[in-house]
Formats: structure tokens, sequence, C-alpha cells
């Protein structure tokens, strides 16, 4: 079992910086595949980011060159650095926990509760 608590989020001006992040409970997060995913109002919550136990990243191309995900170990916790936001990025941001390398939200099996990020223009 492992739990996630996200926090960082927040409001923003356009071309601003965040960083999230996400604290997991339990021994065997250093074996899960951690992702970044995001929930607008009206759309269907999408990937952002993902970094294996070994640090293999997988980016959205609509955050490529802007986002960097990160995790450290030792801490249990993981990080998704936002630079440039823009209006688009408004959403609550969820991390998640998985046993494979995935880029599907169904193969996620521990979800944090989100934090809102504000992109104002």
């Amino acid at each position: 079992q492992v739990q996630l608590v996200e926090s960082g989020g927040g409001l923003v001006q356009a071309g601003g910086s965040l960083r999230l992040s996400c604290t997991a409970s339990g021994r065997t997060f250093r074996s899960y595949t951690m992702g970044w995913f995001r929930q607008a109002l009206g759309k269907q919550r999408e990937l952002v980011a993902a970094i294996t136990s070994g640090g293999i990243t997988n980016y959205a191309d609509s955050v490529k060159d802007r986002f960097t995900i990160s995790r450290d170990n030792a801490k249990n916790t993981g990080y998704l650095q936002m630079n440039t936001l823009m209006p688009g990025d408004t959403a609550v941001y969820y991390c998640a926990a998985s046993r494979i390398y995935s880029t599907t939200y169904s193969d996620y099996l521990y979800w944090g509760q989100g934090t809102q990020v504000t992109v104002s223009s």
C-alpha cells in the first residue's frame, strides 16, 4: 500500500514557475513508476510526465522543455518543476504510482488527492 500527498500548487501568473511535491508513505515507493497527471475542468485526466524507479522519464508533448519530473527515493518524494506556465496548464494535478512503467491512467494503482494549479493571463 502506498499513500501519496501532493503539495505546492497555487496561483501564478503566466510565465511563472511552480514546483509540485509528492510525498509517499511505504518503503516500496522506490520500486514504483511515479506519474503526474492533470485534469482541467470539463476535460479528461491526462498524463503530464512519468519517471521510472531508475529515472527514465516521459513527458507529454505539451509540457516538454517546460516541465521536469524528478524523484528522491531516499526521501520518498517526487517532484514536478513547472516553468513558463501558461493558462492552458490550469488544472488539478495528481501524482500517482504504478508497479509498471506506463503512460496509461488505468495502470496507476495509487493516487494522491490532487493540488490545484491556476495560471492567470
